[in-house]
Parts: C-alpha cells; structure tokens; sequence
C-alpha cells in the first residue's frame, strides 16, 4: 500500500477542517514552541487518521449499499480489513504519543478522542442527532490543543472563550454535515441510518443550516469578528449560488472557514 492509497482511505484532505481550530485553539492557550506545535500536530493528524479509519471499518456494510460510497476501499474489498485496523493502530499510537509528549494531562485525557470517535459510527443507527456528535468530535481540536499548551484545566482560565468556539466548532460542523447529508437521503432510509435530512427532509434541514450560521458566526467573532464575517458571505454565497455544483462548493467553503479565521487572527 502506497500513501496515495492510505491518504485516500483516511481522507485526508479532511484534516484541512480541524487543523486549523488545533492551531487556534494553541494560540489562544499562549505562545507554543515549535516542538509543542509539532507533536499538536502529530497528535492531530493521528487523531483525525484513527477517526476516518473506525468510521471506514465500523460502516463498511453501510457504505457498500450506497452507490455513492461502494467503491471505499473497504467496501469494494481493494483494502483488507486487517490492514485498516494496522493503519488505525498507527493513528492511535501518533495520537497518544504526541500526547504523551505534551503534557501528563494530555495523555490521560487521549481517551476521550477515542471513545468519542467510536460512537460516532454507531450513534447515527440510533438518532439524528448524530451530526452533531460528530461536531462535538471536531470541537475537541481546539480544546485539546489549548490543554496540549497549558497542561492544566482547573484554572477556568479557559471559559468562556474557548468554550464558546469550540460549541461554535461543534454547531458549524454538524451544519455542513446536514448539507453532506442530503447526498444519501435515500440511501440512509434503506440502510437505516439516522440521518437528519432522511427524518425531516430537505426543506426542515436547510432551514436549520440557515440557523446555523448566526450562531457559529457569534461563536467565532471570539476568535476574529472579520474572519467570521468572511467565513459567513463565503458560506451563505455557497447556498444561494453553487446551484448543481453545492456539495463541492460547500466542501470548500467549510474547508475555507477556519483557515480564514486563524489567518485573520495572526494579521491582527
């Protein structure tokens, strides 16, 4: 297996939406070094591998029944399932031990991340409030990072800002989930899959888009009310014009957003 093949299997282009609230989360704790950046960004990538590996694992059946996903490397059998559980591994070892050489702190929290990404699979064959636990897994970027810098959290020093983005985190993932989403809608009704679009329909899910956006937007005015603004004309463009190419505009858009905001937040 080649690393084309392992970036593919992992998405990595994935990791562009949670990178960037890791760094903002770091500069919001202080000044990192150059070592506590790189081993953030070790633990973030691992973090982010070890997700999309249990994800492609744990919906392997799920995702060969739809059209859209049959041909994951899983799904179609062009990766053996003992070899993304070797991959997955990897992950989990570059996340514990990026951890590990941050802080005490970071390491015994590493479990959270982990457990956090499990459900994840399975929580979206229960409830439609899977999008945003999903969401809350992405939130985790910018507060463990902030850990990874301070090593401590008893001080409260980090409420209410950092709390605030990362529920901002949280909300604006599960609104570009909800837009992902509508590509399965049928999919998800024959497979069972707990989808919001699925239960409520297009309509009811782009109107909770739409209610999205002001929230995030606020939660992120912390980081930089400029940013922000950008990252809302650029997301609300998306909704009114992208007409047949949506999904991929709205790939970029989100993907845009927190670059916006950390480069933003450097220049001020």
């Amino acid at each position: 297996m080649d690393l084309k093949q392992i970036a593919s299997f992992v998405k990595i282009e994935h990791t562009l939406f949670s990178l960037p609230f890791v760094f903002i989360g770091a500069l919001m704790a202080g000044e990192p070094t150059n070592s506590e950046f790189f081993w953030i960004l070790i633990a973030a990538i691992g973090a982010r591998g070890l997700a999309m590996g249990l994800n492609r694992i744990i919906d392997r059946d799920i995702d060969a029944e739809n059209p859209r996903t049959a041909n994951r490397h899983l799904a179609s059998g062009s990766m053996s399932i003992q070899t993304a559980w070797i991959l997955c591994g990897i992950f989990l070892i570059m996340l514990v031990g990026g951890a590990a050489m941050l802080n005490p702190l970071c390491l015994y929290l590493s479990p959270i991340p982990v457990v956090a990404f499990v459900v994840y699979p399975y929580l979206k064959r229960f409830t439609w409030m899977c999008h945003w636990w999903l969401g809350g897994c992405l939130a985790l970027a910018p507060a463990g990072a902030w850990v990874a810098i301070t090593g401590e959290i008893s001080s409260n020093s980090w409420y209410p800002d950092l709390l605030i983005v990362s529920l901002g985190v949280m909300i604006w993932i599960a609104a570009f989930d909800l837009g992902y989403a509508q590509m399965d809608i049928e999919s998800d009704k024959k497979t069972g899959v707990k989808s919001f679009p699925a239960r409520f329909q297009p309509p009811t899910t782009m109107a909770v888009m739409l209610l999205s956006i002001p929230i995030w937007a606020a939660a992120f005015s912390v980081v930089s009310p400029i940013g922000s603004l950008v990252s809302v004309v650029l997301v609300v463009s998306v909704l009114v014009a992208a007409g047949s190419q949506f999904q991929n505009w709205w790939f970029r858009a989100h993907v845009s957003t927190g670059w916006i905001l950390l480069a933003v937040m450097q220049l001020s």
